[in-house]
């Protein structure tokens, strides 16, 4: 059998169910009366002849918010540098996760609800689609890893190939009395298995060109049809059927590795348009405003 697994991301050390509780919801509260004092202010605010971007309020949102999204790109390096505690990476792990959400109130109010087709709008929508892809990547951390352990079942994946592996010994030993064929699609099931492969076919969780499924449906067709052998046909078969329930559950444990990584080829690029967009509206607005 041959495993082409990627080694899965790293999941930080903190419980991230903790994160969205830690110190008590320091940093939900935070965000909350920050958006609470933003949103006092833009109904005090009266400017004419509309709340827009351009207003001292605008301004003073603009840079705020901007500020926000420099902090949450930073935590983004930031948590792959070697060396922070589990209880500091949960401090910035937990600011991420709610200075990313108070960006939709702050950033709406900047705008004073006056979007167009230009780039203003642009960076607005792309901040959204981050916010968006930031909230997937949480529930992704909160929920795959749970998924995980209730898959692995106790075991983690070199044990998990290492039974197989047991299996394929066992049906080889098994095989020998029998049909050339029969241990031809044995040393197949044993050779040509794979677990992983490429990313997209860590993502599929499934091998639609299985050689122990290909295997299993030979060793059904002649317990059905070859009677002299049946009784060890069927012990071969349900020790097929056994390892790939043992495959699902390998391959089941790469895909979610894989899911766990997948949000960051959205997430990251979008960050980096969204910072450029960024660029371009500050520039447009101090250089041609």
């Amino acid at each position: 059998m041959s495993a082409e697994v990627a080694p899965p991301s790293r999941i930080e050390a903190t419980h991230h169910e903790s994160v969205l509780v830690y110190r008590s919801f320091r940093y939900l509260k935070l965000a909350a009366l920050t958006c609470l004092l933003a949103a006092l202010a833009y109904v005090i605010h009266d400017p004419q002849p509309m709340p827009n971007g351009g207003t001292w309020l605008g301004y003073i949102l603009g840079t705020l918010s901007l500020g926000i999204i420099l902090f949450l790109a930073w935590f983004g390096i930031r948590k792959r540098q070697y060396g922070p505690s589990s209880s500091r990476l949960a401090d910035w792990l937990s600011a991420h996760v709610y200075l990313g959400l108070s960006l939709i109130v702050l950033a709406t109010l900047h705008t004073g609800f006056q979007l167009g087709w230009n780039v203003h709008t642009l960076a607005y929508g792309l901040m959204l689609l981050v916010i968006l892809s930031g909230a997937f990547g949480v529930y992704t951390y909160i929920r795959y890893p749970q998924l995980m352990t209730e898959n692995r079942r106790g075991m983690g994946l070199l044990q998990l190939m290492g039974q197989i592996a047991q299996l394929d010994r066992e049906m080889r030993r098994l095989g020998l009395p029998l049909s050339e064929a029969v241990n031809k699609a044995l040393l197949s099931a044993a050779n040509e298995t794979r677990i992983g492969g490429n990313f997209w076919q860590q993502l599929r969780g499934y091998d639609p060109h299985c050689a122990t499924t290909r295997a299993r449906l030979l060793m059904t067709h002649l317990a059905e049809h070859e009677a002299g052998n049946s009784a060890a046909m069927r012990q071969l078969l349900g020790l097929l059927t056994r390892k790939e329930a043992l495959l699902g559950r390998a391959r089941r444990d790469v895909q979610l590795a894989a899911l766990l990584k997948a949000w960051l080829f959205v997430h990251v690029p979008l960050t980096f348009a969204l910072l450029a967009a960024l660029f371009a509206h500050v520039f447009s607005v101090f250089f041609y405003w």
